[in-house]
């Protein structure tokens, strides 16, 4: 099929080979956009016929619009690199006419991994990957964006993510993003007061576990909601702090 496959990457070789198998079923083409990894990942990706262009880190929306431009081809999967197609996927997208077809984006419903364990909370997570690079595209802000489309339609289709090794790594990656966040709503002129930790902490705990219903997902659920609550508390604590040192 006529589609070109886009995946970011920063040191990346465990991952690399997985995602790059799982495209080729659909893919004719497949573009790597590598972030100046220091391990083997470009070399894994050129040996299994990808073409890697190297560009430094442009944030999460610019870096994937960034390797669209080197496309031979109309339509753009964009997969991270932790990412597969499921089976259900690769069969749906296979029954496309995409030169034909009145719709210029297609979405996923995404299943996250916690290490093995499947989190049914965060389930369908819908994500718009398959789209035509000359109707719509990833918006250029820094944070994790989207597809900006018209006429999205959605498959019914997994895509699936295995985005931590276990509970510590997402701890670990977690503490990671508090910063980027404060960072990026500090930049969108956002300002924290000093009950915005505890509001919006207790918030995403009540939003996780009852509105969501994080609470009747056994352990997982409250795994989830009790570091999604450290999130937001932390993110509003680490702009409050930001802000004092900037007056000083």
């Amino acid at each position: 099929m006529k589609i070109t496959a886009t995946i970011i990457t920063l040191n990346e070789e465990k991952n690399i080979e997985e995602v790059i198998k799982s495209v080729k079923n659909v893919c004719d083409e497949i573009l790597v956009i590598d972030s100046l990894s220091t391990d083997n990942t470009c070399k894994i990706a050129e040996s299994l016929g990808a073409i890697v262009i190297k560009q430094a880190y442009l944030g999460d929306g610019p870096q994937k619009a960034f390797g669209v431009q080197f496309a031979s081809n109309d339509w753009i999967l964009s997969i991270d690199a932790d990412e597969r197609l499921d089976t259900n996927a690769i069969e749906e997208i296979k029954k496309l006419d995409l030169e034909n077809t009145k719709h210029d984006s297609f979405s996923f419903a995404r299943k996250t991994f916690v290490g093995k364990n499947f989190i049914k909370l965060w389930y369908p997570d819908r994500v718009t990957r398959l789209y035509n690079k000359n109707l719509c595209g990833y918006s250029t802000a820094k944070g994790h964006a989207k597809v900006e489309a018209k006429n999205l339609c959605d498959l019914k289709a997994d895509m699936l993510h295995y985005s931590y090794d276990d509970y510590v790594h997402m701890v670990r990656t977690t503490e990671k993003f508090i910063r980027r966040g404060a960072v990026l709503a500090l930049e969108d002129g956002k300002r924290a007061n000093t009950f915005d930790p505890i509001i919006h902490g207790l918030g995403a705990l009540f939003k996780t576990l009852i509105l969501k219903g994080g609470a009747f997902h056994g352990i997982n659920g409250w795994n989830v909601a009790i570091i999604s609550a450290f999130s937001s508390y932390m993110k509003y604590a680490v702009m409050l702090d930001m802000q004092k040192n900037a007056k000083k």
